[in-house]
């Protein structure tokens, strides 16, 4: 590494630059270092590595990884450990202020913290690995006051987890997402009773086995299209009315229901945290919010690769920490042999089609393909006794039989490169249900 400093600027050369430091940004720093890349970058904003991980205090971590069920900050202490014994070097309170990429191969990364101030550090690769946001409340058009007592699930998980505080004592959750799901049995188990969960969707945005631990195991209900539409309080929450839904998610006249609480928990969703990609002018999936990527995890920017909930929004950390050591051992293969020259070949575009939302990646350079690639994708409802048809232009390559496709699981196909090449002139693989009918009605 090479530093120097420029009209107070810390100038700064790596061969590789994360950024973020929570279980995608260590997972692909240490893939990094395994495969022969020794000037990597950490960079996190936050006081300590982890990320998100270190406050899911609950278990159910690990499983795939380790074999193992662990805690969050037991999840994240093992890579932890890694990057330290491969002496990984990272810096923490830093705030990375942009990503730009020249006509070349070098990135330069604007960053500043305390320490250092004002730091312009360049690499030959950067993994985007900032993980992802809460929707805020502003973005659901409730109407009534803003009183105190109101706290989106990731915040009221920190509060009592991290800080020790307790948002309040009864308890209603807007949204069955993961984290919403999780605080309703944390919050019980601190003492508070938890009213209800309402969730505007006919189905669960949540993995089931978080329906039956968290919900069903202590007696909470869970009221399926059903939404908040008022506010009682002014200085602090007091209650909330709930309604029903119609199918386009429009409240029932009639259908009203106040329930008396001190607080609204919400857990509406998750959004890619992609400031930095937009300005770095990557290309966006719009399903997803997140970047598209082709077979490497390699952006529309040649060097640029993204993994974990900045790239699509996971269930499982498990997977995250998977996908992210493909992007670092990608993102050194970009490093030793120079740019992979990303239109390389005529790329394979994949469709996502009736009732599949998005896949990632979304396209594939046959040429840089491995024998075997995982495709990940989510559904856009709820299917039973279904199929998950693979098409390869207009030829069949799969069709795996499902019992049940929900939103809040995250599936994945295998293609393998033989079934690809198999085909003259591949130019699409589509991914679609089949012979299923949504809702349930199957």
């Amino acid at each position: 590494m090479h530093v120097s400093m420029q009209k107070g600027i810390n100038m700064a050369e790596y061969d590789l630059i994360i950024i973020g430091g929570g279980p995608a940004g260590l997972a692909a720093a240490v893939s990094a270092r395994k495969n022969g890349i020794d000037k990597i970058l950490i960079l996190e904003r936050d006081n300590e590595l982890g990320g998100i991980l270190n406050q899911c205090i609950h278990n159910g971590f690990g499983l795939h990884t380790f074999h193992e069920e662990l805690t969050g900050p037991e999840y994240a202490a093992r890579f932890i450990s890694q990057v330290k014994e491969l002496e990984i070097p990272y810096k923490l309170h830093t705030m990375v202020l942009d990503i730009s990429a020249g006509e070349g191969s070098e990135k330069t990364v604007t960053a500043m913290n305390r320490e250092d101030g004002l730091m312009r550090l360049t690499a030959t690769a950067v993994i985007l690995a900032m993980g992802c946001r809460e929707r805020p409340r502003g973005a659901l058009n409730i109407p009534g006051y803003r009183p105190a007592g109101i706290y989106s699930a990731g915040t009221a998980q920190r509060l009592v987890n991290m800080e020790g505080f307790m948002p309040g004592k009864e308890i209603v959750i807007l949204g069955s997402g993961d984290i919403g799901l999780i605080m309703a049995r944390r919050m019980t188990l601190e003492g508070a009773k938890v009213k209800v969960v309402a969730e505007l969707m006919p189905y669960s945005g949540g993995l089931q086995r978080n329906i039956v631990q968290c919900l069903d195991d202590f007696g909470i209900p869970l009221k399926l299209s059903t939404t908040v539409v008022d506010i009682d309080g002014r200085e602090r929450v007091r209650g909330v009315t709930l309604a029903k839904v119609d199918e386009n998610r429009k409240p029932v006249p009639g259908t009203e229901e106040y329930i008396p609480c001190d607080t609204l928990l919400l857990s509406v969703g998750l959004i890619p945290e992609n400031e930095l990609s937009g300005k770095l002018g990557v290309a966006m999936a719009p399903v997803t919010s997140g970047p598209s990527v082709n077979e490497s995890l390699e952006t529309s920017t040649p060097g640029v690769f993204a993994c974990g909930n900045v790239l699509h929004v996971h269930d499982l950390v498990d997977y995250v920490s998977e996908e992210a050591e493909k992007a670092g051992k990608y993102a050194a293969q970009y490093i030793r042999g120079g740019q992979t020259a990303a239109n390389d070949g005529r790329p394979v575009s994949l469709l996502a089609r009736n009732g599949v939302r998005y896949t990632v990646p979304q396209e594939i350079r046959p040429s840089h393909m491995e024998d075997t690639l995982t495709v990940r994708f989510r559904v856009g409802d709820v299917y039973k006794n279904c199929y998950i048809g693979v098409y390869v232009n207009d030829r069949q390559i799969a069709r795996l039989k499902k019992n049940k496709l929900a939103p809040g699981e995250m599936e994945q196909v295998i293609i393998k490169k033989s079934d690809l090449l198999s085909v003259q002139a591949p130019e699409t693989i589509t991914i679609q249900v089949e012979r299923g009918e949504a809702n349930g009605n199957a």
